[in-house]
């Protein structure tokens, strides 16, 4: 039980900021133990652009993801996105002194640290490299090198790239909230994490991540990571469309968005109507259902267009490329009614809505297991393969001692009076059994207000033993 990694990730979106603590159980699977969940200030299209509300917002997931677990967190993992990322293919290579020596993991370390020295476009900064094929001495397709002997290392590399100001703002946040950063993940990487097999990874799939403010995009084939993007659009925008097209406000477009919204005109029937309470004092408006989807489906086209550029951009048409299992659907925006026969429609591909629940032990809340939350179970599972040890149960140990030390101390002065009326003694009792109750709360301390308490009560048994003399 010592040695059990407990995992805290943080995902900060657009609409939402998460925090997340799980651990492994003995079958293998991830179990939550606290999840905090906040409204996302400060935070526009996956950047932050308010320090001052980011921090509020991450300080109330934390607080209540530790009071939901009764762990304390010290470093989280976090997922960035943003329409700053994007990503680069690179190949490089080192020549070793002795090619008559195993390759071990520690050529393999000097590669990748040769790929992080890329000169970089003023203001960006390496996020990930992540090692694709090796190639030794000219023999390609090697996905393992390690154990094998050669003199030449070489590899091909998906190198992901961000703007370093906004990766810095991220950290500022987390530290300013009083934890620790223990490690940066692009977010369409941990949604791929948490919802994707690996038989899916091998066969060639594309994980489209729709969230508030931006729709993220990764690309695996032969298990390898191939393509990411991330295009600036997502649920928010398709709100406005509402908010703009019904001239209503931003809180009833959101409503009439999750409750009556489709992506398919041809659902629903011209005489769907929603009424909807007008402004103080107005006559309430009347909104065709037929009206709202149409409004949601050019929007959500218009989204799903830029995602399938991305995919032809990776070049899925050509044979080799071929994506076998299609398309997964994941985040917020993936729940919208009839979404996935739309991008079927638009792409011809096959395609899935994507739930993190294969990876959750079987009594997770089934709320946990929705695509809203992802992204915050992939963090989790890369910061325990991490094995960080990122939060620890609250001490309860040091407590009683104090507790009995102070108790000791107040009780001695009630034994004095054996000769009250039995009534007061009654009272007395009373109190005696209340007190070992009050500093049974939280442990985190209010010493002053306690001594407080005990200075009152000890007056009070004065005055009681002068007016008994």
């Amino acid at each position: 039980m010592e040695k059990e990694h407990i995992a805290v990730g943080l995902d900060i979106g657009t609409t939402k900021i998460v925090a997340m603590i799980g651990k492994k159980n003995e079958y293998g699977k991830l179990e939550i133990l606290g999840v905090g969940k906040s409204k996302s200030l400060g935070v526009a299209r996956g950047v932050v652009n308010n320090i001052t509300q980011t921090i509020h917002s991450i300080q109330q997931a934390i607080f209540e993801a530790e009071n939901n677990s009764g762990y304390k967190i010290k470093d989280v993992v976090v997922g960035i996105a943003g329409q700053h990322i994007r990503s680069i293919q690179h190949s490089d290579y080192i020549s070793r002194a002795n090619a008559e020596e195993v390759i071990g993991g520690k050529d393999i370390d000097l590669l990748i640290n040769q790929v992080h020295k890329l000169a970089m476009l003023p203001g960006e900064e390496i996020i990930h490299v992540l090692p694709q094929e090796f190639k030794i001495d000219g023999q390609s397709d090697i996905k393992e090198p390690i154990g094998m002997y050669g003199g030449r290392l070489e590899s091909s590399f998906h190198v992901v790239v961000g703007q370093a100001s906004s990766i810095r703002n991220v950290g500022r946040c987390i530290q300013s909230s009083g934890i620790e950063l223990s490690g940066l993940t692009l977010e369409p990487l941990a949604s791929a994490d948490a919802v994707l097999s690996q038989e899916e990874k091998e066969a060639g799939v594309a994980l489209i991540d729709i969230g508030g403010g931006t729709t993220d995009l990764a690309i695996f084939k032969d298990g390898i990571i191939r393509h990411t993007a991330v295009i600036p659009f997502g649920g928010n925008v398709i709100t406005d469309d509402i908010k703009e097209g019904c001239s209503i406000i931003e809180k009833q477009a959101e409503l009439l968005k999750v409750k009556f919204g489709s992506a398919w005109p041809g659902e629903n029937k011209d005489n769907e109507i929603v009424s909807i309470p007008g402004l103080r004092g107005r006559e309430p408006k009347e909104i065709s259902l037929k009206n709202l989807s149409k409004i949601i489906h050019a929007r959500v086209v218009e989204i799903i267009e830029q995602v399938f550029a991305e995919i032809k951009a990776y070049g899925h048409e050509d044979p080799r490329k071929k994506l076998i299992a299609g398309i997964v659907l994941t985040g917020g925006g993936s729940q919208l009614k009839h979404i996935k026969q739309l991008v079927e429609y638009i792409t011809g591909m096959d395609t899935r809505i994507g739930y993190p629940n294969e990876h959750l032990a079987g009594n997770s809340d089934e709320e946990i297991s929705s695509p809203l939350y992802a992204t915050a179970v992939g963090l989790v599972m890369n910061s325990i393969e991490n094995k960080t040890q990122s939060a620890v149960k609250f001490e309860t140990k040091v407590v009683p001692e104090k507790v009995t030390f102070k108790t000791e101390q107040v009780f001695e002065p009630i034994k004095l009076p054996e000769e009250p009326k039995a009534e007061e003694v009654i009272a007395e009792k009373e109190l005696e059994i209340q007190l070992p109750v009050a500093p049974m709360k939280p442990e985190s301390t209010e010493t002053k207000i306690r001594r407080s308490f005990f200075d009152k009560y000890v007056d009070k048994i004065k005055e009681f033993l002068d007016n008994a003399e």
